[in-house]
């Protein structure tokens, strides 16, 4: 039934090639846990392991890394995902899924002039005064050709892959079923969480196949940034992006890689530094909305030391009451108050069962203490939320989704800072923006905000408590209205109670017995049996056997108990 259970007979195929190159690399003791080893095989799939003894030399994180980068698309996004999961994976499986942002060979031009005619209405030789064959990258969802319009401008056009939709519906159908599968049968996979990372995955593949939402999340983050000149977000063209295709800007400039180039240039690598932190900070703390994946290859430095962000494919959102905490927990962290980032930290993991949680506090605030009368110049925000992450890890304790993405961002970002000055350091950037924000929320125009907000909340609900209490009423009327109480243990102490008054009882009865039976013992006359008054041997030989039956009662009672605790 498993096989059934997995898929309809359209992903079989698919199936036995994941699970294919899953043996390949290594995972096949994975497979035969799940029960689909054997199955395939007696479907004819036989798993070749002819490459065994050559992969076994690998480490573990370079082989879930080949096998990544060999089942396509799909897996390459799920593995760029999990590269800002720090709070799940250990350094050496987040250094491998980091590789994954690799280039992928490009599609023929050939292969994309019927999507690319359907979306721009003619040919692009045509749509464009000059469009250039060769792709600028490649990568596994789109790539990229440049291109010029009428009008002189230089501009990309970003062609999704012909095809790629149906394929990654396919792959995250297999990858739901297996993820369910992987929670019932590897309970040691359980704190990875593999249902929610599948449901992670499929919302960011859906937002970055569609190219027209891509351009829609650089209008917005180019409107909030318009206070900040020296950043440049690329110029959308409407008239030519769809879905499958979108057309912006081209942007010239040294890459975010090519450092060694920015000195021969003139630019103020200092200066980069802290314009960049001051609109990436801008993004996650005043906006909520912002960049997530700011690698260098995502970032151009022009003249002028202004800074150019690309590719809005994949973005984070914070509601205001996540942007609260953040608060909390970043000011927590820059001025050495434990307390603070434990409570930050233990509300977005919740109660966990199975957790210790006064442990995980205590080692969250000796962490953090280590700090203390250490000069704010001299902390490393970036790695102190690295470790933070690997703490939760070791309690088997994930972050909310939202708050992984965003501290990956983080860490990235103070990464390119000291890669363009090593004497950066983000607590001096962000320590300012931090109390100005924290100071914003509490001046009298916010305070009164926030209250008339509450204050319209409050009276909403006063105005429907008269509806809702008439509902309940009539529901009432009609015997609609069930009241449960569930009480712990309440069924179990009152088996116990129960038990015990039986055993009271016989043993009175037991006690009556035996004064009773010794009364007809001195009475003469009347029946015997074996030379004593009947009535009374009788008596005396059911008090026996009621204490015989007490006795081994109580004995079984005492042996569940001890094998209670012993549990």
């Amino acid at each position: 039934m498993l096989i059934e259970t997995l898929g309809a007979a359209r992903d079989m195929g698919r199936m036995n090639a994941i699970l294919g190159v899953l043996i390949r690399h290594g995972f096949g003791d994975s497979v035969r846990r799940l029960g689909l080893a054997d199955r395939l095989e007696s479907a004819g799939h036989a798993l070749k392991w002819e490459h065994a003894a050559d992969l076994a030399r690998l480490e573990p994180a370079v082989q879930l890394r080949l096998a990544i980068e060999e089942l396509g698309p799909t897996f390459v996004k799920l593995g760029q995902i999990l590269a800002g999961r720090a709070d799940l994976f250990g350094p050496e499986y987040i250094a491998e899924f980091e590789k994954l942002h690799s280039h992928v060979p490009a599609v023929p031009l050939d292969t994309l002039r019927p999507q690319l005619r359907e979306d721009l209405g003619g040919e692009p030789e045509d749509v464009f005064e000059r469009f250039d064959a060769e792709p600028l990258a490649a990568a596994s969802i789109a790539q990229v050709h440049r291109a010029q319009l009428h009008d002189g401008t230089e501009v990309i056009v970003k062609i999704r892959r012909p095809g790629i939709g149906q394929t990654i519906e396919a792959d995250l159908r297999l990858l739901a079923r297996l993820a369910a599968v992987a929670e019932a049968e590897l309970p040691n996979l359980k704190p990875y969480r593999p249902q929610q990372l599948v449901r992670e995955l499929d919302r960011s593949l859906k937002r970055e196949l569609d190219l027209a939402s891509e351009c829609r999340s650089a209008e917005r983050i180019a409107a909030n940034l318009r206070e900040l000149p020296w950043i440049v977000v690329p110029r959308v063209h409407w008239a030519y992006t769809k879905e499958r295709v979108n057309v912006q800007d081209f942007v010239g400039g040294v890459p975010g890689n090519q450092l060694a180039q920015l000195d021969a240039e003139g630019f103020d690598r200092n200066l980069l530094a802290r314009r960049g932190a001051r609109a990436v900070l801008k993004m996650i703390v005043e906006d909520g909305f912002f960049h997530a994946d700011p690698h260098p290859g995502n970032v151009f430095y022009l003249e002028g030391n202004r800074i150019a962000f690309i590719d809005f494919g994949m973005v984070g959102r914070l509601s205001a009451r996540r942007r609260e905490e953040l608060l909390q927990l970043l000011l927590g962290l820059v001025e050495r108050n434990p307390q603070t980032v434990a409570d930050v930290l233990l509300d977005w993991t919740g109660d966990e069962h199975g957790v210790n949680l006064s442990q995980l506090e205590t080692e969250i605030e000796t962490f953090v203490d280590q700090y203390h009368g250490s000069p704010l110049a001299e902390l490393n925000l970036g790695q102190m939320l690295a470790d933070v992450t690997a703490i939760l890890r070791e309690h088997h304790l994930g972050l909310p989704s939202d708050m992984a993405l965003l501290i990956k961002a983080f860490i990235t970002l103070e990464g390119m800072g000291r890669g363009l000055d090593p004497a950066f350091h983000m607590t001096t950037e962000a320590l300012p923006m931090l109390r100005q924000v924290v100071r914003a929320r509490y001046r009298p125009k916010a305070l009164a905000n926030r209250a008339w907000q509450t204050l319209r909340r409050t009276l909403a609900v006063a105005e429907q408590l008269p509806h809702d209490v008439s509902r309940l009423l009539r529901n009432a009327r009609r015997g609609r209205v069930h009241v449960g109480i569930e009480l712990a243990h309440l069924k179990r102490v009152g088996d116990q109670i129960d038990r015990a008054a039986n055993r009271l009882t016989m043993a009175l009865v037991i006690a009556a017995l035996i004064i009773g039976s010794s009364i007809v013992m001195t009475v003469k006359g009347g029946p015997t049996l074996f030379g004593l008054p009947a009535f009374g041997f009788i008596g005396f030989a059911s008090a026996f056997v009621g204490g015989l039956w007490l006795v081994r009662a109580i004995w079984r009672s005492s042996k569940g108990r001890d094998l209670g605790d012993g549990e």
